[in-house]
């Protein structure tokens, strides 16, 4: 394999950083992809989208997201040079000269990521990790041109180690897995900015007891506690932030939003910007993906709230000035009553296409070894004194009570109005876990 390296800078660039403190931009590569007009455009794309309706303070970038994920990946590939660097071929512990390579991969790892980045993928038909290689991988990109000064090469082994495709399970693990750099940032960082701090975890203590192993990473014994600590708060924000009804609320009015503007443009009754035009067209390319932001969509969503067309304008404002759905949870029994629902919400004068939504929200936690699970590749494991390594799950009873469990709920939404009405309400009731939360 090439082996990577870039210039030091003789005076490294520091960035302030209420999660981490200070990311240091120490390598010539570092400090140019920084400062790439595709890497600033992270600026104007929040990590969480909607979920600041419901927790103001997440209002935070994917860029600061992107820049914390690389401080990680520096800090640890940095111990493991330290700490346990290879001594020889096949030994499993650390190549130092992987260093600049898994530092790029997590400054890189979100390049891809649209505004509203889920809603829009399933819309749109976009994959964030799939773009994000075509945008290290193009020529005519800035980020592509700071990373082939390094060498010719290097753009093509970053992007695979996003494509989890890269030859060194090391250096993918320490990006993509049950406990990586993107993981311990987001958790941190969504957990400060919503200021829920059952989020938190101790890093510090992870990040001593952190090391390479010939397959990944895991951790050491001494450290199995910390890591309890990061799998529950992980679940916890899971199940108090991410999946929280009024965000889900939201993300579902967005969804039909776009849904009802892409049918009028269609029918040319819309008025859009020229670059979310060929996204609701569907001829849009890499430059007009890079055009698209935070700002262009509610640029578009305020011209809309002047439209002809009364659907759009009302989904336009209920998601500009927070008018969430109201929900109901349900289950396979109580699915039977929507299509009742659904009329009652029609013969009140709401399209249910438009005005209803069904939305699941299951996390896995701790998905060990189910082979048809996420995370089936990317177990935690323990490293004992005499070097053997033990699957999380089977020391930590805390765990293996998470361990490949559902959490979550399945909603129904539905306009608020609704609730209003006798007979939708009798029907709510009728329904033995459709109830109003």
């Amino acid at each position: 394999m090439t082996k990577f390296d870039s210039p030091k800078l003789a005076r490294e660039v520091v960035v302030r950083d209420p999660v981490h403190g200070y990311i240091h931009l120490d390598t010539q590569v570092a400090l140019e992809v920084v400062r790439s007009q595709e890497f600033q455009r992270m600026r104007r794309i929040k990590q969480l989208g909607p979920t600041a309706f419901v927790f103001p303070g997440a209002t935070h970038t994917r860029f600061e997201h992107n820049l914390g994920v690389y401080e990680l990946a520096r800090r640890i590939s940095n111990l493991f040079t330290d700490k346990y660097p290879s001594q020889s071929t096949g030994d499993g512990l650390w190549d130092p000269s992987e260093n600049l390579l898994v530092q790029m991969a997590g400054l890189l790892h979100d390049i891809g990521h649209g505004p509203y980045s889920h809603t829009f993928e399933h819309l749109f038909g976009t994959n964030h990790e799939q773009i994000g290689q075509q945008i290290i991988l193009d020529p005519s990109t800035e980020v592509n041109q700071a990373l082939s000064k390094v060498d010719p090469d290097f753009p093509k082994a970053v992007a695979s180690v996003i494509a989890k495709t890269y030859p060194n399970p090391q250096v993918v693990k320490l990006i993509s897995s049950q406990a990586d750099a993107d993981r311990m940032d987001y958790l941190l960082r969504d957990a400060y900015f919503t200021g829920a701090s059952y989020g938190e975890f101790d890093l510090s203590r992870i990040l001593r007891v952190i090391r390479p192993y010939e397959k990944g990473v895991c951790f050491t014994a001494n450290g199995m506690h910390a890591v309890e600590d990061y799998i529950v708060s992980r679940y916890q924000m899971y199940q108090q932030i991410y999946y929280h009804r009024v965000n889900r609320s939201m993300e579902v009015i967005l969804h039909h939003l776009l849904k009802r503007a892409q049918y009028l443009y269609q029918e040319k009754e819309l008025p859009v910007t020229p670059s979310l035009a060929r996204f609701l067209a569907g001829t849009w390319d890499l430059q007009d993906y890079l055009k698209m932001d935070d700002g262009v969509m509610e640029t578009n969503f305020s011209m809309w709230t002047e439209s002809s067309d009364p659907v759009l304008v009302d989904l336009t404002k209920r998601y500009l000035f927070r008018r969430p759905l109201a929900s109901a949870k349900i289950n396979e029994e109580s699915k039977q009553l929507l299509p009742q629902l659904k009329d009652l919400i029609k013969k009140a004068g709401f399209d249910p296409d438009y005005y209803t939504g069904v939305g699941s929200a299951f996390d896995e936690p701790y998905d060990a070894y189910k082979p048809s699970g996420k995370n089936a590749n990317s177990q935690i494991e323990i490293m004992q004194e005499d070097g053997s390594l033990i699957e999380l799950s089977q020391l930590s009873p805390l765990v293996k009570a998470l361990n490949g469990t559902l959490q979550g709920d399945e909603r129904f939404f539905f306009p608020v109005a609704m609730l209003k009405q006798a007979d939708f309400q009798q029907y709510l009731k009728n329904g033995e876990s459709l109830t109003k939360k």
